[in-house]
């Protein structure tokens, strides 16, 4: 796999600092998942979050702070309930799932329920909505989605097949990494169906009337 697209260096350290919604965290960790290179930047700025952490003054607490918290424990109704781990099924090893994604649709594309917006354009909604959108795309050969701009920011990480916009052209774990000041209007140019997670944590700005009627009906 031939990755050309990559995640900023900002959004690589607001993953790092936990600081992302659980939307565009997911999209960020299945990129890791499939490209090698940005897994060593995360790995880089981490590292340098830790060594800042180390730099920071602790905050003093009080001697009773652990007798209150073990009392605290004691206090409860009911006894904690410690939950056997068991050991997930072995990831096919030609899926085009990334790890991170497979807690919430499995190992397949071809099990999810999607629903149309228009003719060639389906989606899934993920249950890890904050604000703006987090979903899959299904978008078939030579379909086109409105050209927009965004209020904020917006990860799309391509599965399978491609695309192309005003950026380039983007396969399969490429990722965009965009923010208010990009419009495009992506284009598949695959022979296969285009599948791509999204994750936005705004509503997209759609330049033309024709997509700002349509914005109801797309969820974005």
């Amino acid at each position: 796999m031939s990755i050309r697209h990559h995640l900023d260096e900002a959004t690589l350290l607001s993953y790092a600092a936990g600081s992302m919604s659980q939307g565009m965290a997911l999209v960020t960790a299945c990129h890791l998942a499939m490209c090698s290179a940005c897994r060593k930047r995360a790995q880089h700025s981490e590292a340098i979050g830790g060594a800042l952490m180390e730099t920071l003054t602790p905050s003093p607490i009080s001697d009773s702070a652990l007798d209150a918290v073990l009392a605290a424990i004691e206090a409860q109704d009911e006894p904690i309930q410690v939950e056997t781990v068991r050991s997930k099924p072995v990831r096919p090893v030609d899926s085009d799932v990334p790890a991170p994604l497979t807690d919430y649709i499995g190992e397949s594309f071809d099990e999810i329920e999607w629903k149309r917006i228009v003719p060639g354009v389906y989606y899934f909604d993920l249950p890890c909505q904050s604000g703006g959108v987090s979903r899959l795309l299904r978008i078939a050969p030579g379909k086109a989605m409105l050209p927009h701009t965004h209020e904020g920011n917006e990860l799309t990480l391509v599965l399978k097949g491609s695309f192309t916009d005003e950026i380039g052209r983007f396969a399969a774990g490429d990722i965009a990494d965009l923010d208010d000041q990009i419009e495009h209007q992506p284009l598949v140019d695959s022979s296969e169906d285009c599948i791509c997670l999204v994750a936005t944590d705004a509503p997209l700005k759609f330049t033309t009337i024709l997509g700002r009627l349509m914005q109801p009906m797309t969820g974005f």
